[in-house]
């Protein structure tokens, strides 16, 4: 017997060996496959050596299995005269599927197989004497034939075999793997040992989603994927025992093939899994926590398990803002939020049944794990008010703004993250307001009373006592908290509610005909005007602070002038105690 391969550089992995006793060696019990064969008379035309496989794949240091194709034995054999006489196995559309060392074969091809590697080719010639003898085969083989075959091996497995795994790629943290009942998401390349793909969850472009452990899959597939790590990459080679056995799936499987499976891990959670969370800034002063029925606005990047972006709110340059624990979001983002500090940055790793569950949305996986990397900005609750902290109140602090009271102060303005807004000291002139005049947000109003000059204040006001959920485009975001950092500077006392003119002394028993210097029974604006005005500059009268005194003039006349006529006759002119729907005299 002789046979013939060329020197392959590429290792053998696995191979038949040596031994030849049937029963004796496990290792000789192997199954094996041979390919596509050619007649030996044009066997030298076609292929005039053979050959060692030396295309195997380099992350496979041990043994190889290849996805797609058939992948048993095909053989054939002819006679010296080159004429066929044994039906090839690639005619019969199958591998030639046998145990070697068993006496299936002829002694011959027992031994002509020993050694061989996977996708290594041979051609065998073996004498009568090691095939069929001086007898030969009736009317097939006949005596004394020497026979020639021209043989592929195309897959080999030991019944004692079990799922090789070999691990090419694994990320620097694991902090979990997989354990029976868990559900994966993992892509796959399938082949047989040869190397032939079968199937492919790339080329779908969809993750293989399943429960692992509890008989979803084939057995090897259940033992090759347990430990792995979300992320790490590995080649599970399975036998056929192991996998769909000697029937095959009935469709791209053959029977007895030997499979392996090149895995990238996705994605791993259990159905008893809660939410995950991992503290990563927690600021050292945490005055308050959020609870249910806060409003949050907060940053966030998310992205699945093994790290692929899905979405940002810094992307889009605006925080995500949520009532939390009142099903606004995902149930798992409304437990994960709860808790928080302003300023907080942590971790909330949900999975699919407390995010998207089994479908999904948007460019976010069915069955996807969601890790979430947030930065709370503020909070607050509807039902809160201003908050005041005074810093600083000088000795004498008798003399409390109150409403109608004309205010300059500075202030800085930021939000709760420390973003500054705005700050009259870096605009070097205060800002002037009359208290209650609605000229200033609700929160900064309520503020600003009962403050004294030289007081420094830090007033907290909340989004509904503020800008609201519009903000101010370009300079307050809708929803924000509002810190302002105040100094009152000055306190011009302002005039009793309703009252835009005062006397600081008696009234003129004669005081229409004071104002009608021509003493013509009429007063026109101009009069009036003036003589108002000696009277606030004499300091028998005073305006009320704040406002635009030839507008505030203008109204009292207005309000005098009852027929509209332009002009103030004595019939028309009151005073405010007289006329007390007006605010004039």
């Amino acid at each position: 017997m002789s046979s013939s391969a060329r020197p392959s550089l590429a290792p053998c992995p696995r191979f038949l060996p040596q031994e030849r006793s049937p029963c004796t060696s496990l290792r000789s019990s192997l199954v094996l496959g041979v390919n596509r064969p050619f007649v030996a008379s044009v066997r030298s035309a076609l292929l005039p050596e053979a050959f060692l496989p030396t295309g195997l794949f380099g992350h496979f240091p041990q043994r190889i299995a290849s996805l797609g194709g058939e992948n048993r034995l095909l053989q054939i054999c002819s006679v010296p005269s080159g004429r066929p006489r044994l039906i090839p196995s690639y005619d019969r559309d199958s591998t030639f599927n046998v145990f070697v060392g068993k006496g299936q074969l002829i002694a011959g091809m027992d031994q002509a197989l020993v050694g061989m590697c996977v996708n290594e080719r041979r051609f065998v010639k073996i004498p009568p004497a090691l095939a069929y003898g001086s007898e030969g085969v009736s009317g097939v083989i006949p005596p004394n034939s020497v026979l020639h075959f021209d043989v592929l091996l195309m897959d080999i497995w030991n019944a004692e075999d079990q799922v090789q795994i070999h691990t090419y790629f694994k990320p620097p943290s694991c902090p979990r793997t997989i354990q029976v009942s868990d559900f994966v998401r993992y892509h796959y390349n399938g082949t047989f040992l040869d190397g032939t793909l079968f199937d492919s969850s790339h080329n779908r472009m969809k993750t293989y989603d399943t429960y692992v452990g509890i008989g979803w899959l084939i057995p090897g597939m259940d033992k090759g994927l347990l430990g792995m790590c979300v992320g790490e990459k590995r080649v599970i080679t399975i036998p056929p025992f192991l996998a769909y056995g000697e029937d095959g799936d009935g469709k791209d499987i053959p029977g007895q093939a030997s499979l392996v499976f090149d895995v990238a891990l996705l994605d791993l959670h259990n159905p008893k899994d809660g939410i995950s969370i991992e503290n990563k800034v927690v600021p050292e002063n945490c005055e308050r926590r959020s609870q249910s029925g806060d409003f949050l606005r907060y940053h966030y990047n998310g992205t699945l398990l093994d790290g692929t972006f899905f979405d940002s709110s810094y992307s889009r340059n605006r925080t995500f803002d949520t009532y939390i624990g009142q099903g606004y979001v995902i149930a798992g983002m409304d437990e994960g939020l709860l808790g928080v500090c302003i300023g907080e940055k942590r971790r909330i790793v949900v999975p699919p049944h407390l995010g998207y569950g089994e479908e999904g949305r948007g460019n976010i996986p069915g069955s996807a794990v969601l890790v979430f990397d947030i930065h709370v900005i503020d909070f607050h609750n509807p039902a809160d008010s201003i908050s005041i902290t005074s810093h600083y109140k000088p000795p004498d602090c008798s003399v409390l703004s109150k409403k109608g009271d004309y205010l300059k102060y500075h202030y800085n303005a930021s939000l709760l993250d420390g973003t500054l807004l705005d700050s009259t000291w870096n605009l070097g002139k205060t800002y002037n307001i009359v208290l209650g005049s609605g000229q200033v947000v609700l929160g900064m109003d309520m503020g600003l009373r009962e403050m004294c000059v030289g007081e420094k204040r830090t007033v907290i006001i909340p989004p509904h006592l503020g800008y609201g959920e519009a903000g101010v485009d370009g300079e307050v975001p809708g929803s924000a908290v509002l810190v302002f950092d105040i100094e009152l500077l000055e306190l011009v006392a302002g005039l009793p509610e309703g009252y835009m003119f005062v006397w600081n002394g008696e009234v003129s028993p004669n005081l229409f005909e004071e104002i009608d210097k021509d003493g013509d029974g009429e007063v026109l604006l101009e009069e009036f005007s003036e003589y108002i005005h000696a009277q606030v500059a004499s300091g028998k009268g005073k305006l009320a602070p704040g406002f635009d005194a030839e507008m505030i003039v203008k109204n009292m006349f207005t309000n005098q002038d009852r027929n509209g006529d332009g002009k103030v006759v004595a019939e028309e002119f009151k005073l405010k105690d007289q006329e007390a729907k007006h605010d004039e005299l």
